[in-house]
């Protein structure tokens, strides 16, 4: 569903992302882990449309991101760092718009309506202005805005970034379920234990990718080299430690 070659974006002499390589099949929920900074959310926005590359190739769902960027923008589901949402609307009003955005009207609108609300545990607070609810439900809404045309491919661009530990961790079983029913899930993140509920993930720093392996095989590859039970963390310092260091932030 989603293939890159060496997939570049250079702003100037500052080079963001540094020809990259990865694929992502049908179906898995695929983690993009690393710090601020590393070249994650670049990635992203080339990969949703929004950004053109430097250099290389991507595809997502068979399409060219440089030349099918429009196809891909309507068709595929994303939520930013922010979320998405328009605080001074209604939660009625922001699925509204996002549906009229994808085109989701009619009775199929009025079911995906009722699903968002549910999904996101907001069933009786329709009339209720977004910027007032908590982080946690802010968060399942733009998910379920993201997901009103039931697209095949979701990106979440460090959805959790700021929730509470409790809010983050329901918000990972919905992404789960998503996965299992069959969409594909390219996540961003910088929490470590988050990265253990993908199937696989990258690791970047400095605009590269420094592994890429389902979470158990990274752990289990740099137990045999040192002894112990390491963590995805300490697996990610040892590598950035030998790629030459972290990026600032």
């Amino acid at each position: 569903m989603i293939k890159i070659t060496q997939l570049s974006k250079k702003y100037g002499s500052f080079t963001a992302v540094a020809g990259i390589d990865l694929e992502v099949p049908g179906g898995q929920l695929f983690g993009f882990l690393g710090p601020n900074g590393a070249g994650k959310t670049t990635t992203i926005r080339m990969l949703t449309g929004l950004l053109a590359p430097s250099d290389g190739t991507g595809r997502v769902a068979g399409h060219d991101v440089r030349t099918d960027a429009e196809w891909i923008k309507r068709r595929i589901g994303y939520m930013s760092q922010l979320f998405s949402l328009y605080n001074d609307l209604t939660v009625r009003e922001n699925i509204e718009f996002f549906a009229s955005l994808y085109e989701v009207s009619g009775e199929r609108g009025a079911v995906r309506g009722k699903w968002v609300l549910d999904m996101a545990g907001l069933r009786g607070r329709e009339r209720q202005i977004t910027g007032e609810l908590p982080l946690g439900f802010k968060q399942r809404l733009a998910l379920g805005c993201a997901m009103l045309h039931e697209p095949q491919i979701l990106f979440l661009d460090e959805p959790t970034s700021g929730v509470d530990a409790p809010a983050r961790h329901a918000f990972w079983q919905l992404i789960y379920s998503l996965a299992d029913k069959g969409t594909t899930v390219f996540v961003s993140t910088h929490y470590m234990d988050e990265a253990e509920y993908c199937h696989r993930i990258a690791l970047m720093n400095r605009g590269r990718v420094i592994a890429l392996d389902q979470p158990a095989a990274l752990r289990a590859r740099l137990a045999a080299e040192t002894g112990g039970a390491p963590t995805l963390e300490d697996v990610f310092v040892t590598l950035v430690e030998r790629a030459g260091g972290m990026v600032a932030g």
